[in-house]
C-alpha cells in the first residue's frame, strides 16, 4: 500500500516535476563534460577543487553541476568528497537509461513544447524541429543526426533483445515465407535468413524505409532471398499481398492509434488463409517485471504524441487482444515477456 503524501512531501514532489526538465539537462551537461565519469573514477571520492584543477570546465559550471547532481542523489558529498551514487552510476553505466536519455534529448526535447498543441489536434506538432513530414517514419532515414543515431538505438534497444527467444516461436513450425510488415532497417529480416538458411522474406514498409533495407539487405548478399514490398498501410487502398506463412508484425502496431490498429490488422485478415499465422511482438506497459521498464514505456507514449504521429500510443496487453479479435482474428498463445526483453508475443490466427 503507497504511503500517503504529508503536504510538505507532496509539495517538494511538485516542484520536482515544475523544474524537472532544468535538471534532466544539468546531468546530460554532467555526463556529455565528462566530470561524471571523473567522479566515478574516484572510487574514495574526489574533492571539487580537484575536480576543478582536472576538468576543462569553469569553477562555477562545477560547483552549479555538482550542486544540481547532489540535489538528484546523482552524487553525494561526504567529508568534502564528492562520490557517485547508485543513481549516478546508472546514469553512466546503464544501457538502457544511456539510450532513453539520448532519445529524449536528441529526438524528443526541443519538440517537448508543442505536448500542449498536439493533444490538441492530433498531430506531432513537435515534430517541426527535426524536419517537415507528416509523421517521423516518413523522415526516419534523413533524420538530422544526433536524432537519427538516438532513434535507432533506442527502437533496436527495445527491439533486438527479444529476437532470439522470439525466432523460436517463430519457426517452430518452420514457415517458408515471412512477410515483415514494417520491417524498417530489416534488422528482424536479417535475424530470419541467419536462423534458417531456406526462409524467404518480403518486407513490406514505406517506400523511404525500403530504400535503406534494400541497401542494408545488399551488403549482406540477401536479395536472393528477401524481396521489398513498397506499401502505406493506412491508404485502404494499399492491401498486403497474400502468400505468406507467417505476417510478423514487430513493434509496429504501438505506431498507430486503435482505429488504424484494426485497418492494419483488417489489411492481414483478407491476406491471411487459415494456414497462415499472425505473430504480434510488443512491450506492452502493464505486463512488465519492473517499475523502470512500465515508467519508460508510457513516456514513450509521450514521444507518440509529440513527434511520432500524434495519435499512437504504447498499449495495455489486453487492449491490443481485443483490437485482434475486432479485426477478425484470435489469440491463440500468448508468450509474456520472452527473453531478456520487455515483449511479448501474440499468436493469432484467422477466425473463419
Amino acid at each position: 500500500m503507497k504511503k500517503e503524501l504529508s503536504a510538505i512531501e507532496a509539495k517538494y514532489e511538485a516542484q520536482k516535476i515544475a523544474f524537472g526538465p532544468m535538471f534532466f539537462q544539468s546531468v546530460v551537461a554532467l555526463r556529455d563534460l565528462g566530470i561524471l565519469e571523473f567522479i566515478n573514477s574516484q572510487r574514495k571520492g574526489v574533492s571539487i577543487d580537484t575536480i576543478i584543477e582536472k576538468m576543462n570546465v569553469s569553477e562555477y559550471g562545477i560547483n552549479l553541476l555538482i550542486e544540481a547532481a547532489e540535489v538528484l542523489g546523482v552524487v553525494e558529498i561526504v567529508d568534502e568528497k564528492v562520490k557517485i551514487t547508485k543513481t549516478g552510476f546508472f546514469l553512466l553505466k546503464d544501457e538502457m537509461t544511456r539510450i532513453n536519455v539520448n532519445f529524449m534529448n536528441d529526438v524528443c526535447y526541443m519538440g517537448a513544447k508543442a505536448m500542449t498543441d498536439s493533444i490538441k489536434n492530433g498531430k506531432p506538432e513537435g515534430l517541426k524541429v527535426l524536419g517537415d513530414w507528416p509523421t517521423i517514419y516518413e523522415g526516419l532515414s534523413i533524420l538530422p543526426e544526433p536524432a537519427k543515431k538516438s532513434w535507432f538505438e533506442f527502437d533496436h534497444y527495445y527491439s533486438d533483445g527479444a529476437f532470439p527467444a522470439a525466432l523460436k516461436i517463430v519457426f517452430k513450425t518452420k514457415p517458408k515465407t515471412i512477410f515483415d510488415i514494417g520491417g524498417n532497417t530489416g534488422k528482424w529480416s536479417f535475424a530470419c535468413c541467419n536462423y534458417d538458411t531456406d526462409v524467404k522474406i518480403r518486407i513490406l514498409d514505406l517506400p523511404v524505409q525500403l530504400k535503406v533495407a534494400r541497401q542494408n539487405a545488399t551488403e549482406r548478399g540477401l536479395l536472393d532471398r528477401i524481396d521489398f514490398h513498397a506499401i502505406d498501410l493506412l491508404d485502404k487502398d494499399q492491401v498486403i499481398p497474400q502468400g505468406a506463412d507467417v505476417i510478423w508484425m514487430s513493434q509496429f502496431l504501438d505506431c498507430f492509434s486503435k482505429e488504424e490498429i484494426i485497418q492494419i490488422l483488417k489489411n492481414a485478415w483478407q491476406a491471411a488463409d487459415e494456414q497462415t499465422t499472425l505473430y504480434i511482438l510488443e512491450p506492452f506497459f502493464d505486463n512488465q517485471d519492473y517499475p523502470a521498464a512500465q515508467y519508460s514505456l508510457v513516456a514513450t507514449s509521450l514521444y507518440f504524441t509529440i513527434m511520432a504521429n500524434g495519435n499512437s500510443k504504447m498499449y495495455k496487453i489486453e487492449v491490443m487482444k481485443e483490437l485482434v479479435r475486432q479485426a477478425g482474428f484470435e489469440v491463440i498463445e500468448t508468450y509474456p515477456l520472452i527473453g531478456d526483453s520487455y515483449h511479448s508475443v501474440l499468436e493469432c490466427k484467422k477466425r473463419l
